[in-house]
């Protein structure tokens, strides 16, 4: 995982990612992540890139930004939550998005 730069808000952060080609929203589901045509396994992609925000006085405003590229060739961004706000994850799911 390359990390080389570091953007101040999220929103500067999916913006730049696009541009480098990250264009599809992925969320999450057990050991997959999935967009509107694709559901894909955790074993079939990787993170390129990862960016990590905390909130100034809020702990649910935690957020880790994965630049996300498959197997297939598919490139996106997953947003998700950590801390108190993130979602229940599998084992293997956890461990793949495991910040670094």
């Amino acid at each position: 995982m390359e990390h080389q730069l570091h953007y101040d808000t999220v929103s500067n952060a999916i913006a730049a990612l696009r541009k480098r080609g990250f264009t599809i929203d992925f969320n999450l589901e057990d050991n997959y992540i999935i967009s509107q045509q694709e559901k894909i396994h955790v074993n079939d992609f990787s993170i390129v890139d990862v960016y990590r925000y905390e909130g100034n006085s809020d702990p649910s405003d935690e957020a880790a930004v994965y630049a996300i590229e498959c197997k297939n060739g598919l490139k996106g961004i997953l947003v998700s939550g950590y801390g108190p706000s993130a979602d229940p994850l599998t084992t293997e799911m956890l461990e793949k998005l495991k910040i670094k």
